[in-house]
Formats: structure tokens, C-alpha cells, sequence
């Protein structure tokens, strides 16, 4: 099958183009941005411009898009006959506008938060002060998620100071702010396909972390690794009280993609933090090895509307970010940019610990011999990624540990505890709480 595959700046998922080639696939690769497009050199067939690959994909091809930002282009293409595996102009719409997510949610019968949209730093910091409360500051359409913040303080008065501090970068008539009621608990996602008409699969539910050290502790990240595991219980009681209810809207703008909704649970419900209805990043890898499918098959039925059905891996699976700087702040440095860094891996790895390695800004070269020579190509420091799954937690992360120690890359790092949160206080509450 031929695949076009359009990657976003943020290269949520174009590791999953490469593994679409190895399934025997005839792949080219779109990247949308210059400086990013170095990427998965010698190991794809890059293009600089997707809209000319359209009579060569046909009707007959697939179409993929990785991230939102695309929807108009996406309901244009299904109009004109194209499969296209991604979102909708709508389901842009319940990413990048968190308050218009929040009033969907509310009229599917799903528990809020309160929210507010601020419109500059002034007018956030002066809600805050004739509501003094924990608000937690988020980005939204296509801000940083640097400017995210979880106040301390139930005054709000560290979320102020925060506010007070994005001053000099946060300027303009257009910087929206949104503020969210801080809500205590634990932080889990249900996660799903959908065809237009009906789920796919069975139920993902996955724990993010996203703070850059570990034990949570630092300033918050795209994220550093998640934990994972699935449920083919459709009585699910996290994906019943949020993901699920969200059916009939996603009927009614025939989205075709991969859907999450992440959540604070606690002992009085779930209550959704954001909708994610793209590919997940890392989470779009873990799946790869949690899957007993072709990805082929699985985005095509998706794309087409049609019912498709696949087992999954039973067991806990777990992927980690292996980084460099300038991670977490992705502002281009000349003077510290890892481009054409070499990445090293033991010459005991063989295929099947490969199999574990998920890329991201890495090239490719040949050298003689036929054995490929890898560097990091782009100044943004996500290198790469790897993935285990195993029926028990600590035995995912010790195969976890084992693979990163095959690994050396100059000035890398990554967290060593993904998964172990859950296991010494989450799992106990989340069972206490009726969600597992």
C-alpha cells in the first residue's frame, strides 16, 4: 500500500512511518518544518512538499496525519475521495480550545472543571485576584507547554508570581491563557480509535509524566515517558464516565483517528483535563510494541470506516524519552545544538532489542559494509525513544534500564522511575477508588 505520511513540527508520530515502510509498505515521508526535516534521512523517503504526492498516493492509498493543525485539509481530502487517517476541523477544535472542550464535555454528561479563558498575562493575574484559588495555568493552540504551571499555594499567589514572570515573553493581542481549577488526585488517561461510527479496539488507559526529574519534581515537559496497559472491559468505569461519552459527538464530526482524554480522578469522579484527538507522543510508540497488529491494516480501516478488530500485548507496558538539551526548552541554540551528535549503541544489540528503539530526531548514513552509522539529526534534543511490556511493572522497567544502558549518547538523560509512582502509591488508590 502506498502511505503519505505528513509529520507536524512536533514529529508526534513519524517513527510509525518508518515502521510502516518495514511492514512492506511504500512510504514517503512530509515533514513540516525545515529545520526538522534532516530527520529519518537514510532511513525514509522524504519529500518537501506532500501536496504533489497526491496522484501518486491515489484514492487507493493512505493518507496520514500525525498531529492537529490539519483539519480543514483533512475534511477537504475525505470530500475528494482520499482515506485519510487523522483528525477533523473540529476535532482540532476540542484540542486547541480547552474552554470549547470543557462546554462539549459538559453537554455529554461528563464532570467539568472550572475553567477560564484569559486573553494576556493582565487579565489572567487580575481573575486570579478577584478569585483567589489554585488556578493552573495552561498553554493553548499551539503555545508552549513551558508556560504550564500547577500552583502550590490555594490563594493562587505562586501562579501569580508565574503570570507576573511571563510578562516579557508573553506579549500580543492574540496570547490566550487559560486557567484550570486545580483538582486533587491522580492523573490517568483512557485512550481509543474511533472509524467515524464506532470504536476500534480495545480500551488504552496510560499514566503520563511529565515533569522533567524524577518523583515528579522540575518544570513540566511534552512528557518524559508513560506507563500503559489495556482493557477489552467495554463497563470500563473511567472510560464510561469520560471517553466513552464522548461517542455521539465524535459520530456527529466523523472523526477517524486516535482519541485520549486525560483525566485528575478522585474519590468523588473524573473529571477531564484535555482532549488529545491525535497520536499520542510517546505514546504512539509503546503502542507499537503493545499491539499484536500491522499498523497498515489498523489506519486504513480506520480511515475507510470500517470495523476492525485487534488483540493486544496483556501486561504493563512502559516508554521512556531518551533526551539532550536543549530539551525541555526547544528554542533553537546554535551554540549548544546536538546536531550531528553520534549515537552509540552496544554491539551486543541485536534486531530484537532494535525492535525496543523508537526514533525521532535521528539520521541514518551507510557506512561500508552495509552497517548504518546513526546521529541526532535536529537541534531539538528528542532523540529517541525505548519501550518494553511485560505482565509485571518492574520487570518492564528493568528491561527498560537494561536497553537505555546499550545506549550512549553525548550529554543524554532521561527519568529512571516511569512506572513507579503507580506502583507505590496510584495503583492502591485508583483500586480503592473503584477504577481498576
Amino acid at each position: 500500500m502506498r502511505v503519505l505520511f505528513v509529520s507536524s513540527g512536533n514529529m508526534i508520530a513519524t517513527h510509525l512511518a518508518y515502521l510502516l515502510k518495514k511492514e512492506g509498505n511504500d512510504v514517503k515521508l512530509f515533514v513540516d518544518d525545515r529545520d526538522r526535516r534532516e530527520n529519518f534521512k537514510g532511513l525514509l523517503q522524504r519529500i518537501n512538499d506532500w501536496r504533489k504526492e497526491l496522484p501518486w498516493v491515489g484514492k487507493t492509498g493512505l493518507i496520514v496525519f500525525d498531529d492537529t493543525g490539519y483539519g480543514e485539509v483533512q475534511d477537504t481530502l475525505r470530500k475528494e475521495g482520499y482515506s485519510v487517517f487523522g483528525g477533523c476541523l473540529a476535532g482540532d477544535h476540542l484540542e486547541k480550545n480547552r474552554e470549547a472542550a470543557q462546554r462539549i464535555f459538559a453537554e455529554c454528561g461528563i464532570k467539568i472543571v472550572p475553567i477560564q479563558e484569559c486573553y494576556g498575562v493582565d487579565e489572567a493575574i487580575d481573575f486570579i485576584k478577584k478569585n483567589p484559588d489554585a488556578w493552573v495555568i495552561k498553554q493553548n493552540d499551539d503555545a508552549s507547554k513551558s508556560i504550564n504551571y500547577i500552583p502550590h499555594f490555594a490563594d493562587g499567589s505562586d501562579a501569580i508570581a508565574m503570570l507576573e514572570s511571563y510578562r516579557s515573553s508573553l506579549k500580543g493581542p492574540n496570547i490566550r491563557i487559560t486557567l484550570q481549577q486545580k483538582i486533587i488526585g491522580i492523573e490517568i488517561a483512557t485512550s481509543r480509535f474511533f472509524n467515524g461510527t464506532d470504536w476500534v479496539g480495545p480500551i488504552e488507559l496510560n499514566i503520563e509524566h511529565k515533569k522533567l526529574f524524577p518523583d515528579d519534581l522540575g518544570p513540566a515537559t511534552s512528557e518524559m515517558g508513560t506507563l500503559a496497559w489495556y482493557d477489552t472491559n467495554e463497563n470500563n468505569p473511567l472510560f464510561k464516565a469520560t471517553l466513552g461519552r464522548l461517542k455521539p459527538y465524535l459520530q456527529k464530526i466523523e472523526y477517524r483517528g486516535v482519541i485520549d482524554i486525560n483525566c485528575i480522578v478522585n474519590e468523588n469522579g473524573a473529571y477531564p483535563l484535555e482532549a488529545t484527538p491525535r497520536f499520542g507522543s510517546p505514546i504512539v510508540y509503546l503502542q507499537s510494541e503493545m499491539h499484536k497488529t500491522e499498523w497498515g491494516s489498523l489506519l486504513k480501516a480506520v480511515a475507510d470506516n470500517k470495523p476492525y478488530s485487534f488483540e493486544t500485548r496483556k501486561g504493563f507496558g512502559i516508554v521512556t524519552l531518551v533526551a539532550v538539551p536543549p530539551f525541555p526548552y526547544t528554542k533553537k541554540l546554535p551554540a549548544i545544538s546536538p546536531r550531528g551528535l553520534p549515537i552509540y549503541f552496544d554491539k551486543s544489540m541485536n534486531d530484537r532489542d532494535m525492535s525496543h528503539i523508537h526514533f525521532e530526531g535521528v539520521m541514518a548514513t551507510e557506512k561500508a559494509g552495509g552497517e548504518l552509522e546513526y546521529k541526532i539529526a535536529d537541534y531539538q534534543g528528542y532523540v529517541l525513544y525505548v519501550t518494553s511490556v511485560s505482565a509485571d511493572i518492574r520487570r518492564a522497567r528493568k528491561k527498560i534500564r537494561a536497553l537505555i544502558d546499550k545506549i550512549y549518547i553525548p550529554k543524554m538523560f532521561y527519568r529512571n522511575d516511569i512506572g513507579l509512582g503507580f506502583l507505590k502509591r496510584g495503583k492502591r488508590q485508583l483500586e480503592l477508588w473503584g477504577y481498576l
